[in-house]
């Protein structure tokens, strides 16, 4: 399966969304939309999951693709889930400043996330061997994924 989240924010990711109306795919796509009205017709889709029903999708998928939001990159590296991260832009008027653009750089830079700017790039991204969802080519006790791993345990109080 193919997980598709834009997370919880009030405001559609029409962009990515409508790409994935031309993803060919014989696999499961499961999208998680939002508030947008654009559902992609190959997919299952839904506008909200509780964390509960999100994560327990995201352990199924075999990709993950989301936006840069804090919490579903979390979710994602915390299942062992290398995610593809399309981060809203303020210039589509997706998010009012560049902080999605900036945490998916930083991410990308540790090798922890494949980076997606132009959500028309994601058939070439799962074609070019994305790592069947796995953390395959991160490297192992990243700092940073460390840091933000418990920073999310202790806000979720889990341990």
């Amino acid at each position: 399966m193919i997980l598709v989240t834009v997370g919880s924010s009030g405001t559609a990711f029409d962009r990515l969304l409508r790409e994935l109306e031309s993803l060919d795919t014989s696999e499961e796509l499961f999208v998680q939309h939002g508030p947008s009205q654009v559902r992609p017709p190959n997919a299952r889709c839904v506008a909200f999951m509780h964390f509960n029903e999100l994560r327990d999708a995201v352990r199924s998928a075999r990709v993950v693709i989301t936006h840069a939001g804090v919490g579903s990159v979390l979710l994602a590296l915390m299942n062992g889930k290398r995610p593809v991260v399309v981060p809203r832009e303020p210039r589509y008027g997706e998010v009012v400043d560049d902080h999605q653009v900036l945490f998916a750089e930083r991410l990308a830079r540790d090798d922890l996330v494949t980076l997606i700017r132009d959500p028309r790039d994601l058939r070439r991204a799962l074609d070019n061997g994305h790592p069947n969802g796995a953390t395959a080519r991160r490297r192992e006790g990243s700092k940073l994924e460390a840091e933000l791993a418990d920073y999310l345990r202790q806000t979720l109080n889990e341990e």
